[in-house]
């Protein structure tokens, strides 16, 4: 089965640039410290760039036309008389841009102490700012690069445990029926029927205001986690209810197989296409969460950062984020990039298990 689907996901060039994307963005967080050219929360606190503007790269010389050290151009600050805003003009210093700079401190993989950058000018006074920056005046794209830890890391861990739980207990309830059938339909109805923004607000109001904010992002998440699992639950049972009745479990039962093997080995590998277009469906959907919840002041805050608490400086903004800084809603085209890969993979995931889909 898995060769024969190997060959027809290979055949769909969009599931395949998807899956490639999705295994890049990972690795961007995972690289993020190392990718980044500055610290997470390094900035300035005697000269402050708010809203820096994006720094464009140069690889030619102004004066020669010849190609040199890619290179950019230190930004001052000048009080607009008119508006009384400052605004910022680039200067004719030139910042030489160099790789594997060194710079701010940082743990690679949380373990491993190290200070090397890809790229960055070495110069605290004139950074490179990719993407612009934000209202204290850090690095946007660096903190894109952090976002990405935490947006990514907690879509994938959340959705496993809601998995593994909603498979677990719908195979217990179509294979044994009965009372632990009803049983565990009655707690399905039962989580089915708590209000879940009511529950992500109680559950952050009961840590302390002292907590570590990720500790309780990964706690109520992990929550939701174990909560969530009904609708596979469901969907599980109703699938394997008539996998129970055909001729191979009953063979296996006949052979003295156990439990546990009928269902591991026998039932739900036929649950294979259904859970892979429910993972592709529920990994963007807890990153939705999270980045709304983020948005919201409950998800990720300072000293942390994710992709929903990144955009809600755009919102701050008003009408100004669009006409005066746009680059602060690129926080948003991630969100919007990881979703659409993790559709596009799981799209071509589902049609190259379907047997009627195969070309």
């Amino acid at each position: 089965m898995w060769s024969v689907a190997w060959a027809q996901f290979r055949k769909n060039r969009l599931a395949q640039i998807g899956g490639m994307l999705v295994i890049l963005l990972y690795l961007m967080a995972l690289f993020a410290p190392f990718i980044a050219p500055d610290g997470l929360s390094s900035y300035s606190s005697t000269n402050i760039t708010k809203f820096h503007p994006p720094t464009p790269l140069h690889v030619r010389n102004p004066e020669t036309g010849a190609f040199t050290r890619p290179f950019v151009y230190q930004y001052t600050q000048q009080l607009n008389m008119d508006t009384f805003v400052n605004e910022f003009k680039p200067s004719t210093t030139r910042c030489p841009i160099y790789f594997g700079v060194r710079g701010d401190e940082y743990k690679l993989f949380g373990l491993i102490p190290s200070n090397i950058h890809l790229f960055g000018t070495g110069n605290p006074d004139c950074k490179v700012y990719l993407l612009g920056g934000e209202t204290l005046g850090r690095d946007l794209f660096t903190r894109i690069m952090y976002a990405s830890q935490v947006s990514l890391t907690i879509g994938l861990g959340a959705v496993l445990i809601s998995t593994l739980i909603g498979l677990f207990m719908g195979a217990v309830a179509a294979y044994f029926g009965g009372w632990v059938d009803a049983v565990i339909m009655r707690l399905v109805e039962v989580l089915a029927s708590i209000p879940g923004l009511f529950l992500l607000i109680l559950l952050r109001a009961i840590f302390p205001r002292d907590v570590n904010p990720i500790f309780a992002l990964y706690m109520i998440l992990g929550i939701l986690a174990f909560i969530g699992w009904g609708g596979l639950a469901r969907a599980t049972r109703s699938t394997l209810i008539s996998v129970r009745e055909q001729d191979f479990v009953q063979a296996a039962k006949a052979l003295g197989a156990s439990d546990n093997r009928i269902m591991a080995r026998h039932m739900l590998p036929t649950m294979t296409t259904y859970v892979l277009v429910s993972l592709s469906l529920a990994i963007p959907g807890f990153m939705l969460t999270e980045a709304g919840l983020s948005f919201l002041g409950i998800g990720a805050v300072e000293p942390y950062v994710s992709w929903g608490s990144l955009l809600t400086q755009a919102q701050e903004g008003g009408f100004a984020s669009i006409t005066q800084r746009p680059w602060t809603l690129i926080p948003g085209f991630f969100i919007v990039f990881s979703v659409l890969c993790f559709q596009l993979l799981g799209d071509g995931l589902r049609d190259a298990f379907d047997p009627r889909k195969r070309q």
